[in-house]
């Protein structure tokens, strides 16, 4: 993937508790900050290389930044989805940024909600692209892939960090075969994410994602999984932030009900329905995800002149 362009800036940031997040820059370092969420699995260099390019052209700022246990960040389990957003703030005040628009891709979906309940006054408004539904609380729904992980999540969390382990060698062993492997996925998958992955520019970006940061270790989605079947820290209702959801109608991972169950309960979102997509046709709407997010706030001019 030598065609990839490395991003602007890369590295990692401390935390709390002595750890750090790894996280990759595109664009314009004083444009408006967009902070982009993996999906599950993911890491932080899964951003779109039509979305890179844009960053630059319109002077945009875009981040990846890696979850627990992902690339060179620190592995971590939260105790909720909400926890993460004291690293958020971290991460936001080290790089400068004020205030951020965030984008959430399957299971970042999650995070960036979350970020929109504890940060109000430093988000604008967040994207969610196929995102994960509650699975316990007030807001859960049933059904769905997701309800397999909620049934083995004493087994998981018990075991999460040796199947890392494995994982992560098996990443090792297919890097000279990378992108011969993520054809024999996409051959398995629904046609609107076969259709996708056949991309040059998306396979691309999935390899130079698998290649570049995930080779590490990749303990981060097992304990998306374990999350995922907690409560969330938090209740929708609380997210007074805008919140713009897209997710395709033939989403076989999520279901759409799960995305549109999220949004009826939010206090300021909105659905559209990807036709003819399934999980990843968020990645080719990116684009139009980012215009429409900067149409909404900004946050803390709004209330000053209310």
């Amino acid at each position: 993937m030598s065609n990839v362009r490395r991003p602007a800036l890369e590295g990692t940031i401390a935390v709390r508790d002595e750890r750090r997040l790894s996280f990759a820059e595109y664009g314009v370092r004083t444009g408006p900050a967009i902070v982009w969420m993996h999906g599950t699995p993911g890491g932080r260099r899964q951003i779109p290389l039509e979305i890179r390019a844009m960053a630059e052209a319109e002077g945009l700022r875009i981040i990846g930044i890696d979850r627990p246990g992902i690339g060179s960040s620190t592995p971590h389990l939260y105790d909720h989805v909400l926890d993460w957003t004291r690293d958020l703030e971290i991460v936001l005040d080290t790089l400068a940024i004020d205030t951020v628009r965030l984008i959430g891709l399957s299971g970042g979906g999650p995070y960036a909600i979350a970020a929109g309940a504890a940060l109000p006054d430093r988000v604008h408004a967040v994207g969610v692209l196929g995102g994960v539904a509650p699975t316990v609380g007030p807001d859960a729904t049933d059904g769905g892939p997701i309800q397999l992980a909620v049934r083995l999540a004493p087994v998981l969390e018990f075991t999460r960090i040796p199947v890392s382990m494995v994982l992560t060698q098996m990443i090792r062993a297919v890097r000279p075969v990378a992108g011969s492997i993520l054809d024999l996925y996409a051959s398995v998958q629904p046609i609107g994410d076969k259709r996708m992955l056949a991309h040059p520019d998306f396979k691309a970006m999935f390899v130079d994602d698998l290649l570049n940061g995930s080779r590490l270790q990749v303990l981060a989605p097992l304990n998306d999984l374990v999350l995922f079947t907690r409560d969330w820290g938090f209740q929708l209702a609380d997210v007074t932030i805008p919140v713009r959801a897209w997710h395709g109608d033939g989403d076989h991972i999520v279901p759409l009900r799960h995305g549109q169950h999220v949004v009826d309960r939010l206090p300021d979102a909105a659905m559209t329905v990807v036709a003819g997509e399934s999980h990843l046709g968020g990645l080719g709407i990116a684009r139009e995800v980012i215009t429409t997010l900067m149409e909404l706030g900004p946050r803390r001019q709004a209330a000053a002149g209310s």
